[in-house]
């Protein structure tokens, strides 16, 4: 892939509160990313700066570079009740770029030292080097860290996530965490129709998971809402041509209709008690995980 840039640019506020979704404070040290997922649903971000959700997400990454001493002020604020915030909602925390500027771990400091819980979501083991933190934090307030693994498939993998780690070594860096009393556990999302919404695919990450002690494990199927179809779809009919119809059919609107994501969701649900998986993310216990089976059932049809 092309080489990217990156933009240095202040800011004025870091903690932004968040609207419909299962949390209520957010932080993305970085704006575009470099991991390049086809479905990424931030992609539309980049029109708000009037660049392109395609090349230019990936290539033209902004970095917060004042960030750490903003959410020190934001955490200082006597308003300021301790709440959990996310860190990593639209773009990864610990992309490429982080390995030079540091601002996820100089964010990280800052809620240590005011013992604040934070949850963090990711792709990348890069949030082992910032072990040293979480550990000190967890000793004081909640800590949780989420890896997205969509596919153990690799050739899939390239194709879907060409920039981002191996899924085997989040699945590895989850269970490092895990060794280090760290909550941690995976997102399955989202589950692409026709291309892991099928058992072998689900059940891959499910028993790998397992076997790594996840606390936790949680899915949604593919949305394709304006600015993702348009990136997305073109990706689907030169990969994937055979599958064009069958999009065409499930997204007449931005999300599939019920009865898929019924499925999907019903075969996750018992495929998680199947491997001993918390249904509601409570704490892993010590479980004995079976050998996945060799079954072949294909979801993309809803059969």
């Amino acid at each position: 892939m092309a080489h990217f840039t990156v933009r240095e640019t202040p800011c004025k506020s870091v903690i932004n509160r968040v609207q419909g979704m299962p949390f209520d404070w957010s932080i993305n040290p970085y704006r575009g990313c470099r991991h390049a997922c086809v479905y990424c649903y931030a992609r539309p971000t980049h029109e708000y700066l009037g660049m392109n959700g395609a090349d230019e997400f990936q290539e033209v990454i902004f970095a917060k570079t004042n960030a750490p001493e903003v959410v020190r002020r934001e955490l200082g604020r006597r308003s300021w009740r301790g709440d959990n915030v996310v860190i990593g909602t639209a773009t990864d925390p610990y992309q490429q770029a982080e390995s030079k500027y540091r601002i996820t771990r100089g964010i990280l400091e800052a809620f240590r030292d005011f013992r604040n819980p934070v949850s963090i979501t990711t792709k990348s083991p890069m949030v082992l080097r910032d072990l040293d933190l979480l550990t000190e934090l967890a000793g004081h307030a909640e800590v949780t860290v989420h890896f997205t693994v969509t596919t153990l498939d690799e050739a899939l993998w390239r194709k879907i996530e060409p920039t981002t780690s191996k899924p085997h070594k989040r699945i590895e860096a989850m269970r490092t965490l895990r060794e280090h009393g760290i909550r941690s556990g995976i997102f399955l999302s989202p589950v692409l129709p026709g291309l892991t919404d099928d058992t072998p695919h689900l059940e891959a990450v499910i028993a790998a998971a397992a076997h790594a002690g996840a606390d936790f494990l949680f899915s949604q199927v593919l949305r394709l809402g304006p600015g993702i179809s348009e990136y997305y779809l073109p990706f689907i009919q030169i990969e994937f041509p055979d599958l064009t119809s069958r999009y065409e059919e499930l997204y007449r609107r931005n999300s599939p209709p019920g009865i898929y994501s019924q499925v999907v969701q019903r075969r996750v649900g018992e495929l998680k008690e199947r491997y001993g998986i918390p249904a509601h993310g409570a704490p892993a216990k010590q479980r004995v995980v079976p050998a996945p089976r060799a079954t072949q059932l294909s979801l993309f049809g809803v059969h």
